[in-house]
């Protein structure tokens, strides 16, 4: 809802990074209330945020002359991945806490070389960063939805917030992957 209202309003670039600050910034505090009811209210406007922040990015997409495509394209995909994952961990029920090592040691490298990639300006190793975030997040999902069958995560707002961002994440670098390989610009 609040990426559609952001697209609405053509929010620019700009208000997006500041939303996600904000967003980083309320990820703290949805951490700090998980246990209350109050955790509640933080998680909605965690997500509202977030959802805002991603308004400016789908309309660039979608300005694009394949731009619808590839956008549904990516949620489809990214609905595929999710659900086709959960669905694995919840009828085998695999405990997949040996691969969150792992999996935090890769999302910190990915992290870092985001951060290297801006100064060095290298399409390939955007492509390269983003292709590794969809193996990363899609492990993420197996990871967290493992942790919640199994009980190794027992909050439902930590949960809620963990796969949210898997997604969030699985969606926007697989949308830049499939904008490389299919896009016409």
């Amino acid at each position: 809802v609040t990426a559609g209202i952001s697209m609405a309003v053509g929010l620019g670039q700009g208000a997006a990074l500041i939303l996600m600050l904000v967003g980083f910034g309320l990820l703290f505090v949805v951490n700090r209330t998980a246990d209350s009811s109050k955790g509640l209210l933080a998680i909605f406007a965690f997500t509202g945020v977030m959802g805002a922040s991603i308004g400016p990015m789908l309309n660039f997409y979608l300005a694009m002359p394949n731009g619808p495509a590839l956008v549904m394209q990516a949620l489809g995909g990214t609905a595929v991945v999710f659900f086709g994952l959960s669905a694995y961990a919840l009828t085998t029920r695999k405990d997949f806490s040996y691969m969150g090592g792992f999996l935090m040691v890769g999302l910190l490298v990915a992290v870092v070389a985001m951060i290297a990639n801006i100064f060095l300006a290298i399409p390939a190793l955007s492509l390269t960063i983003s292709a590794a975030v969809v193996m990363i997040m899609s492990g993420l999902i197996l990871f967290d939805t493992s942790r919640i069958i199994n009980g190794g995560e027992t909050n439902y707002i930590r949960a809620t917030v963990s796969l949210y961002l898997n997604i969030y994440n699985l969606f926007i670098h697989l949308l830049h992957l499939l904008t490389a390989m299919g896009g016409d610009d």
